[in-house]
């Protein structure tokens, strides 16, 4: 792809990750995201497919960033495997103290895509959840602590939970409090 094409690719999928971020992907059109990007439909359609190829898309470039700083925070933070487990807890209750979050849109987006579970962007929302969930069995294993998958994956639960309660409540306290329930799970041996 030439460089240009890349830029105006780039330049379209932030687009659409601020308008998806902002009103959720059935509230935003094909035509509102080629209009802000400030291109044709047909040059939107020459990057991506279809609108649904597009919001796959979006998640997917959400994927890695979003992943660095999960393990950013846990990478920055003094102490062991519990301090770690709360410092993402912490950070995402700081994020949903800011008045323009707008919730997980892994979690959002497959909301809104519940009735087809097989869309690219279910599978794309459902690769990133299980990276997360990965990275904590993984520090969990080195950590020594028995039965990493099923800890990690109550933690999961845990961090989505958080973030559905956060959504609805309007309340960043329940990350706290999941992140209360978290660092349990990991102090148990």
């Amino acid at each position: 792809m030439p460089r240009d094409a890349k830029a105006t690719r780039d330049r379209i999928l932030a687009t659409a990750a601020k308008l998806f971020g902002g009103v959720g992907i059935k509230s935003v059109g094909v035509d509102e995201v080629a209009k802000r990007a400030g291109v044709t439909k047909r040059t939107l359609y020459y990057h991506f497919r279809s609108k649904d190829d597009l919001i796959a898309a979006y998640l997917r470039e959400r994927d890695q960033p979003t992943l660095d700083y999960i393990v950013g925070w846990m990478d920055a933070t003094q102490g062991g495997l519990a301090e770690q487990v709360r410092a993402v807890f912490d950070n995402v209750a700081r994020l949903g103290r800011n008045p323009k979050w707008r919730g997980c849109g892994f979690l959002r987006t497959a909301a809104e895509l519940a009735a087809l579970p097989g869309h690219p962007a279910v599978k794309a929302a459902s690769a990133h959840k299980k990276k997360v969930e990965a990275e904590f069995e993984r520090r969990i294993a080195a950590a020594g602590l028995s039965d990493p998958a099923a800890r990690a994956r109550q933690i999961m639960l845990l961090f989505d939970g958080a973030f559905s309660s956060m959504q609805v409540h309007h309340d960043a306290s329940y990350a706290e409090a999941a992140g209360t329930a978290a660092v349990a799970l990991v102090r148990k041996s």
